[in-house]
């Protein structure tokens, strides 16, 4: 039953963004960036924690999951720390995301050319 939730949710995450694709102008970087700031309103409004318990995987690996982290370290570092943690929180929380894409990013280079377009 967990993956079918997973699935469920992780899909209709996918339906949105390959709709905002398919019938709107914008481009894949806007609704990557669209998808974050997403995840951190409802993650700020309360409603993506309790998608997350529900949903697992389905909605934590989407980039609407690493909005909400980014929220969620930024919220814990301000009643940390303070005002200061405004800038710590979300680079903390988002540290090895963002380490694993940059890596993977690197090793990825090694074996392939870029290409103009």
């Amino acid at each position: 039953m967990m993956f079918l939730k997973a699935f469920i949710i992780g899909g209709l995450i996918c339906i949105i963004g390959q709709t905002l694709i398919d019938y709107t102008k914008l481009t894949p970087g806007k609704i990557l960036v669209l998808f974050v700031i997403a995840g951190v309103v409802l993650s700020a409004v309360g409603v993506y924690e309790p998608l997350l318990k529900w949903a697992g995987c389905g909605a934590s690996v989407p980039l609407t999951g690493f909005g909400a982290l980014l929220a969620k370290g930024t919220r814990e570092a301000i009643q940390k720390d303070g005002l200061l943690g405004v800038l710590t929180g979300p680079l903390s929380s988002g540290a090895a995301g963002i380490m694993a894409a940059v890596l993977s990013g690197l090793v990825v280079s090694f074996f392939t050319k870029s290409k103009t377009k």
